[in-house]
């Protein structure tokens, strides 16, 4: 009886921490021994067309093999300067494409802007010239009623 109380506590302890690798972050997924930012890119990418429902599911994705799927069963994490350092990594990099874009936006708003100024300048001659051809026929209108 004792053995059935503590198989079921054991049980209900595992299913309450273990991880659901359909809904984790990349950040989790590298908390995982022997899974770093290539690998999580991967889970990831594999999950937005396929289901994983356990972590046995993983060993369907390239460069995960059995190790690394027990790894994620049992819950073996990486130690906590790895798990920091990977995520710091990971942080930066994605600052550093997030200015980079921002950086291109500006540019194409700028670049926008310009063309939209030049456009509006033009604009405004070829307006500035039709009046003046108006104003002219006018003239020769007025002149014409006149003789």
């Amino acid at each position: 009886m004792l053995k059935k109380i503590v198989l079921a506590l054991m049980l209900t302890t595992i299913s309450l921490f273990a991880m659901n690798f359909q809904t984790a972050s990349k950040d989790e997924l590298m908390t995982i021994k022997g899974i770093g930012e290539k690998r999580a890119n991967a889970i990831i990418k594999y999950r937005k067309a396929h289901r994983i429902k356990s972590a046995e599911d993983l060993k369907n994705i390239e460069g995960i093999g059995d190790e690394i799927a027990n790894n994620a069963k049992k819950g073996i994490k990486n130690s906590e300067k790895k798990v920091a350092k990977k995520a710091t990594k990971s942080t930066q990099k994605a600052k550093k494409s997030l200015s980079k874009k921002s950086e291109r936006s500006k540019e194409k708003a700028t670049k926008k802007v310009k063309s939209l100024k030049k456009s509006a300048g033009d604009k405004t001659k070829r307006a500035e010239k039709k009046a003046k051809k108006a104003k002219k026929s006018l003239k020769k209108v007025k002149a014409k009623k006149k003789k």
